[in-house]
């Protein structure tokens, strides 16, 4: 449901008009509700690490079914169906064997997180490197992360709303972005961890429920035989003898499979080291509860990726990979095209099914942008704001977490605004990238490197965020293809769509090449001190 796929709609109607009525009704309902719901469970607790970590109080199960929300995101919840839908074997080996292996590493370093008390990546950053340099490189790493992701998301959730009232223009799309910023950044504005988390808790069983049932309904047309579904997702994919063979990923341009080894490595450490998953790990109770939420959000999440993968071969069962390439090349639109077409138009099942997916993605929109923009949020307030020699009470450290959730939403809505007509998609795996690249190789060193100091921390996460931008930036993605960001243009001299097999490998060398340099100065005091210059 991103960019590509919502602007490239234009006519194509997945409501219709004796539909949009009530979808838009209950669509408006179910707003309401989420508005009184989030108010409902607003804290007004004037104690910082209450409102950011919920006194780290929450329990395993809890914590494991938020961990487990926080992986449905609108990104994961349409792309995926998408890719599987018309590549077939790979969209399933990309999504089966990232979600997994990215659940695995945060699994490694959850009990560590949570024993090391600090909730920031700034005071992780300072376990071996202390100092206002290092607070302040966690913090630009942080939004660097968070607002490609805030636009994106925003821009996701806008154009959807105008979908959904029959408007396809970029005007009623651009008026929709807005509104819906709005309307997020209240909810954002007067969250906390512990309402999100309850929030989070109800999304995971109603994203499971409504994709089980879609799946289920296009298995019925089948007669019930998963065997005839696939067959008839592979004859109606583009390309029915490879359909579910290697081979099919249409990004594997170039230099073939060095383009999907970095495409898996920096989905699956970036996956892992989002800033809003490590606030979500320092609320455990301690660090062995917080190995058991990972745990639990292991099942939940590689059960919500499973039913990801058979929406996919429903959606080209039912619908047809061509078809749906037609919308998207990227096939962003497998899931609601599945749900508009398994169920007969003249239906009201139809319309309860459109209204639950709409739901669904507004929740997940809402859910992400939230603790998106909170972790970064508290981020900014307790590594940047408290250590700038103005002392904060704890009611105005509060106050200012509140203000700076409220001007990231703004601030994403107005990139989001600017940037409508452009393919942006490239910002989510750059996000991806700089989380791989920056923050994965600075917390194993912190964790299990005795002499990481803080000359090898600022080389290891401002160079590779140097590394990382620039490879970016002269990428495929930026420049040189039908689907880049200025096709028009061609300054594509690094071949490869992400930057992970370079930059990732290129931080822990700088991380420690910094650490193992003499201080500075050393070399002068080995001198002999009866050394007289000639």
């Amino acid at each position: 449901m991103t960019t590509q796929l919502l602007l490239g709609w234009g006519t194509v109607d997945p409501v219709g008009p004796a539909a949009r009525g009530p979808v838009i009704s209950a669509f408006l309902v179910f707003i309401g509700l989420c508005l009184l719901w989030v108010l409902t469970l607003a804290s007004q607790d004037d104690h910082p690490e209450r409102l950011y970590v919920a006194d780290r109080s929450l329990s395993p199960v809890l914590n494991g079914f938020a961990l487990a929300g926080e992986h449905i995101t609108v990104v994961t919840l349409f792309a995926a169906p998408g890719a599987v839908a018309l590549f077939g074997y790979d969209g399933f080996a990309s999504v089966i064997a990232d979600s997994v292996i990215a659940l695995g590493v945060l699994l490694l370093l959850a009990q560590k997180i949570r024993d090391s008390g600090r909730y920031t990546l700034g005071g992780l950053f300072s376990l071996r490197a202390s100092g206002p340099g290092t607070r302040t490189a966690a913090a630009v790493v942080t939004l660097v992360i968070t607002v490609p992701l805030l636009m994106v998301q925003l821009r996701a959730a806008g154009i959807s709303a105008a979908l959904l009232i029959g408007m396809s223009s970029p005007a009623a799309q651009v008026a929709c972005t807005v509104m819906m910023g709005c309307l997020i950044a209240c909810f954002a504005a007067v969250a906390d961890l512990r309402g999100t988390t309850f929030v989070q808790v109800v999304k995971v069983p109603v994203t499971l429920v409504v994709l089980a049932v879609v799946t289920l309904l296009a298995l019925s047309t089948f007669s019930w035989n998963p065997g005839d579904l696939l067959s008839a997702a592979r004859e109606q994919s583009t390309a029915p003898d490879r359909y579910l063979s290697p081979g099919l990923w249409t990004h594997t341009v170039n230099l073939g499979p060095m383009n999907t080894i970095s495409d898996h490595l920096v989905v699956i450490l970036g996956t892992a080291m989002m800033p809003h998953l490590v606030l979500r790990i320092a609320a455990s109770r301690s660090g062995r509860s917080a190995r058991r939420s990972t745990s639990l959000s292991v099942g939940l999440a590689g059960a919500f990726y499973l039913l990801l993968t058979t929406t996919g071969f429903a959606a080209a069962a039912v619908v047809g990979s061509k078809e749906i390439g037609a919308v998207d090349a990227n096939g962003q639109g497998a899931a609601i095209l599945l749900a508009s077409d398994v169920i007969g138009h003249a239906s009201t099942s139809r319309v309860v099914l459109i209204t639950l997916v709409a739901c669904v993605a507004f929740l997940a929109v809402l859910t992400a942008v939230t603790s998106v923009t909170f972790a970064a949020s508290v981020a900014l307030t307790h590594d940047v704001l408290t250590r700038t020699g103005r002392s904060l009470t704890e009611a105005g450290e509060i106050r200012a977490v509140r203000l700076s959730v409220v001007l990231l939403c703004v601030g994403g809505m107005a990139l989001s605004v600017a940037f409508h007509r452009y393919p942006v998609e490239f910002l989510v795996t750059f996000s991806l990238g700089v989380g791989a690249t920056c923050v994965f190789p600075a917390l194993v060193y912190s964790f299990f490197w005795r002499k990481f100091n803080r000359r090898g921390l600022l080389w290891c996460v401002y160079g590779g965020l140097i590394v990382c931008t620039v490879l970016t930036i002269f990428s495929p993605t930026v420049s040189g293809t039908d689907y880049s960001l200025l096709p028009q243009a061609n300054f594509d001299w690094y071949p490869l769509h992400t930057s992970g097999v370079i930059s990732v490998p290129t931080a822990f060398l700088l991380g420690w090449l910094g650490s193992t340099r003499p201080p500075r100065g050393a070399v002068l005091e080995s001198r002999p001190a009866n050394t007289v210059k000639a």
